[in-house]
């Protein structure tokens, strides 16, 4: 499972041109699985982000994670993360998860982070969306569950 989080001040999705999710200051999670992912995975990325400490302290040091900064996290699917250009010119997916796993490991990695009494709004699962943020920062972290390359 791979997640590339951006720590923003706002973010939207948009289908069809309807907001479906929109956050306040928290973080942007754009969220990719793979063909050989598992609930380990989730586990360990939900816990993984919802620790982060990224978010700034009364000293301006990067200290609080986003529940402590009372933030929110808005959650979308990105399969286009295991775009693989290793040959040719067009990106390779083979490596991501199929539909229906995707989406179930998806909806199980939403799960985890609301467990943890974090607010969170999703993107519309296998849509063409628009995506609108304001970067905080920018701060931009890559993350991948254990086992990957």
């Amino acid at each position: 499972m791979r997640a590339l989080v951006q720590r923003v001040k706002a973010a939207s999705v948009t289908v069809n041109q309807e907001t479906v999710a929109r956050i306040g200051p928290g973080l942007l999670v754009f969220l990719g699985v793979g063909e050989e992912d598992a609930a380990d995975a989730v586990d360990y990325l939900a816990g993984k982000i919802s620790r982060m400490r990224i978010f700034h302290d009364e000293d301006g040091k990067m200290n609080r994670d986003v529940r402590q900064a009372e933030g929110e996290v808005l959650v979308v699917s990105q399969f286009t993360l295991y775009g693989d250009m290793k040959r040719g010119n067009r990106p390779s997916f083979s490596a991501a998860a199929a539909p229906e796993k995707a989406n179930r490991l998806y909806q199980a990695f939403c799960e985890a982070i609301r467990d943890k009494n974090i607010p969170v709004q999703t993107g519309q699962f296998a849509a063409m969306m628009d995506v609108e943020l304001i970067n905080d920062g920018p701060v931009t972290i890559w993350l991948e569950s254990p086992g990957k390359v």
